[in-house]
């Protein structure tokens, strides 16, 4: 009887022109890449991460729990990766140091821009601009965990 029912509701949405997606076919296909930052949300895990291209697509430079003071430098989660950032995401668990605060440069100098917790990501860094002037979309070269008092430039 259960056969019977599933056979005629397939058979019914077809009539209608409506299709049933192939789950099976779906499940199996592992190469499907995550379009958007909304979809790409892993929930709050503790890490920041960071994509070459907008809405965080393209590929992904890294990922850590911790902060990286060169994002060319291997041991910090985020290698080969300075100069490369177009989009961004906080990830980290809320309360304390929970705010991503981005470097200009290696050591966490010259200019900051941060990423508060409720704001998820940043999807476009081309209208950002560090505190020290240049625009972050490509270059960001640090990053370190800090808390909303250590900030006054924030992405949107």
């Amino acid at each position: 009887m259960r056969k019977f029912a599933i056979t005629a509701a397939v058979v019914g949405l077809t009539a209608l022109g409506l299709t049933v997606p192939a789950a099976t076919a779906q499940a199996a296909d592992t190469s499907v890449q995550v379009v958007g930052c909304n979809n790409a949300w892993p929930g709050r895990n503790g890490n920041v991460y960071a994509w070459d291209g907008y809405d965080c697509q393209g590929t992904r430079l890294g990922y850590t729990a911790g902060n990286d003071a060169d994002w060319n430098a291997s041991g910090g989660g985020f290698v080969n990766a300075s100069d490369k950032a177009s989009s961004v995401m906080n990830a980290g668990y809320t309360g304390g140091r929970d705010v991503v605060q981005f470097w200009f440069l290696e050591n966490y100098t010259y200019g900051y821009a941060c990423l508060a917790p409720g704001e998820y990501f940043a999807d476009n860094l081309s209208d950002n601009f560090f505190t020290s002037g240049p625009v972050v979309d490509n270059n960001i070269r640090s990053h370190k965990w800090v808390t909303s008092g250590e900030c006054s430039n924030w992405l949107t």
